[in-house]
């Protein structure tokens, strides 16, 4: 008789059928979903049907969020009711505010804003609402008090005068605004604009998943959007794009890039941004993305980061092209960042700041026909142990 650990090694039961085993769940279905599609040979990817391409050329990031969170594209009175809505919800509490302000300044910004998103529920006027209006204000307070928490965040920990959001701006440029305590030009409002596009949604990860397994017990959605915060916070899920910036640090110069990469591959290291779990080609996201970073090198009389970056993609192709590993979306919008004055540390609260309105969306949607998550381990150790009583224990 085999033992259990044997069984999962050789990949059968005792009954002799296969085991159904798929770790880190990679290729099940955990839910249906109208929301994204991927197709990761093709590198494709739409929300709600829409390739990402025409709505980072054509829409805006207000026009996106409901988008996804309501299924179609609105009418204009619709978009400009849901703008004035993301506008009037921006403010934080005095209390969340105090907060924010007088935590340490040393923290992941990260962890701060799972303090911050998790006492904002505390004040929230809708918290008891049920109704699918409730939930929806709920969801957009979330949604435009995140940027907000963030900037405020990063002028208390460097001693600046908190600048309050300004109701004539857009999503994307009053962020900006926050941050640097001066309105953004046009170009850059709408780079970054786009970039939140592109980072806004991207189907079941792990952020994602997290919100939705939280949401399936009946929490609320404060605790919901917490949990795909820490989710999001890790290494391998967010904050790729700040660790391709240190590693271009790291290279100096574009014609150091090819022994780095060559070395890195000799000795098995992961060279940061490329590859993905689901993409097999080049991430649409990291084309669109790769553009912007073009522009602004050229707009600013800096090419070092983009010449670094053109010649580790050109590297890395040639080299393990052919294994499906590309460039992904972190690859260049850590240059993007980075010209637009975000401090590295914020990329990825940056990207928090973006993917809310996906996780929000994926939670309505999943509790719309809710079934609590509760997936099972195969048991792999032993069969029986004696019980030894604690005087007889060596």
């Amino acid at each position: 008789m085999h033992s259990n650990k044997e069984m999962v090694k050789m990949g059968v039961l005792e009954t002799g059928g296969v085991i159904q085993y798929s770790k880190g769940l990679e290729g099940v279905i955990a839910a249906l979903s109208s929301i994204s599609a991927i197709d990761g040979a093709q590198g494709k990817l739409i929300y709600r049907g829409i390739p990402i391409e025409m709505l980072a050329k054509y829409s805006t990031y207000e026009e996106t969020a409901y988008l996804l969170l309501y299924g179609e594209l609105p009418t204009k009175n619709a978009l400009d009711e849901f703008t004035v809505l993301m506008r009037e919800l921006r403010h934080i509490p005095p209390k969340v505010e105090m907060c924010i302000t007088e935590l340490p300044p040393n923290p992941h910004p990260m962890d701060i804003l799972k303090v911050a998103v998790a006492h904002s529920g505390l004040y929230d006027p809708d918290q008891y609402r049920c109704c699918r209006e409730g939930v929806m204000r709920k969801v957009i307070r979330i949604i435009a008090q995140i940027p907000t928490m963030i900037a405020y965040y990063h002028r208390a920990r460097t001693g600046q005068e908190i600048v309050p959001p300004n109701p004539e701006l857009g999503h994307a440029a009053n962020f900006l605004y926050m941050l640097h305590g001066k309105e953004p030009d046009e170009e850059e409002a709408r780079i970054f604009d786009i970039a939140m596009i592109l980072h806004a949604e991207h189907g079941l990860n792990a952020s994602t998943f997290a919100a939705m397994v939280t949401a399936s017990t009946l929490s609320d959605i404060n605790s919901a959007i917490v949990s795909a915060i820490g989710t999001l916070k890790g290494p391998l899920h967010g904050g790729a794009n700040e660790r391709v910036l240190k590693m271009l640090d790291e290279i100096g110069t574009p014609d150091r890039a090819e022994e780095y990469v060559l070395n890195a591959l000799k000795e098995k290291r992961r060279i940061m941004g490329f590859g993905h779990r689901v993409y097999k080609t080049y991430d649409p996201r990291a084309r669109i993305l790769k553009e912007y970073a073009e522009y602004l090198s050229k707009k600013y009389n800096d090419t070092k980061w983009i010449e670094m970056g053109e010649k580790i993609e050109e590297i890395m192709i040639r080299e393990v092209g052919k294994k499906g590993i590309f460039p992904n979306v972190d690859f260049y919008s850590g240059i993007v960042y980075q010209f637009l004055g975000i401090p590295r540390d914020l990329f990825t609260p940056v990207f928090t700041m973006a993917r809310s309105v996906g996780w929000a969306a994926h939670v309505c949607e999943y509790t719309q026909n809710n079934r609590i998550f509760r997936p099972r381990a195969y048991y792999t150790g032993p069969d029986y142990v004696e019980y030894v009583p604690i005087e007889q224990r060596r």
